[in-house]
């Protein structure tokens, strides 16, 4: 009697997936032999390429304990590029990189405990995360950590330590630390009212690129009668920013009566089906 080929298809050579899965294990080991090898430099081009193609380069480089390595491969995972999405595996490579005292990692340990990304949103480790990372110089932690401070969430509210934080990520050049400190300048939060460094501080972050900042430093021109500089960051701000934060600014645009901030108006909603016009 003729045997029929099994519903699971033909037969496979006895030990193809134990070679198939030596293979793999050479293949991995000759990438950290290479790895060793590298210079910091040639490191840093690798974790930086496409992760289409440097995907197995980065997950050996993690598995080896790169600490950039284990950083890019959370993101990766956490964003789904060059990897399937996966929060929680996310998480994991961010906590590995940064209990190796890596402020970046820290910072999106942090992250994902505000955000409930790979765990449940837990505000006193995400404070506790980002306050590391602030303690060990990173920008992002300090401005982070700032924002959990001014709040009050997972950890005691106090304005002026939040202002102390802000300052100190601004230094650095944080856009958007920036701006939040020239709101406290020109609120008197943390700190005294100082009308001039609110403006100095608005103007450091919208020549930063921040479109917060470059509306609030129109807002700031406007109020000194400077109109024509006003609606040069006012128009920039509304070209940069998303969709809900540029309909926000028009509509306080609209609340204003001088005749080149009515024009501006008109030529910003001019053929935006999102915005209402203008009403006759």
């Amino acid at each position: 009697m003729r045997q029929g080929r099994s519903a699971r298809g033909p037969a496979k050579p006895q030990g193809v997936g134990r070679f198939a899965g030596h293979e793999a294990v050479q293949a991995d080991y000759l990438r950290m032999s290479q790895l060793r090898r590298m210079s910091h430099a040639e490191l840093r081009t690798l974790l930086a390429g496409d992760p289409a193609t440097t995907a197995p380069w980065i997950h050996a480089a993690a598995r080896y304990g790169v600490a950039e390595a284990q950083l890019r491969l959370g993101q990766m995972l956490l964003d789904g590029l060059g990897a399937p999405k996966d929060q929680a595996a996310a998480l994991t490579w961010f906590t590995r990189a940064a209990k190796t005292g890596a402020p970046e990692a820290m910072n999106m340990v942090g992250r994902c405990h505000e955000n409930g990304w790979g765990a449940e949103v837990d505000l006193s480790a995400a404070a506790d995360w980002y306050r590391r990372s602030a303690e060990a110089g990173h920008d992002w932690g300090e401005y982070n950590y700032a924002n959990m401070v001014f709040d009050g969430r997972g950890v005691a509210r106090d304005e002026a330590g939040a202002f102390a934080w802000y300052l100190r990520a601004s230094d650095k050049g944080h856009a958007r630390a920036m701006n939040l400190l020239a709101r406290c300048y020109e609120e008197g939060w943390g700190a005294p009212r100082d009308p001039a460094a609110a403006a100095d501080w608005y103007r450091r972050s919208a020549e930063a690129g921040y479109f917060r900042a470059q509306f609030n430093y129109g807002s700031v021109l406007g109020a000194q009668g400077r109109i024509d500089e006003a609606l040069t960051w006012f128009e920039r701000a509304c070209g940069e920013a998303p969709a809900d934060s540029r309909r926000a600014m028009i509509e306080v645009l609209r609340r204003q009566t001088h005749p080149k901030v009515v024009a501006l108006v008109r030529t910003l909603t001019a053929g935006d089906p999102q915005i209402e016009p203008e009403p006759c």
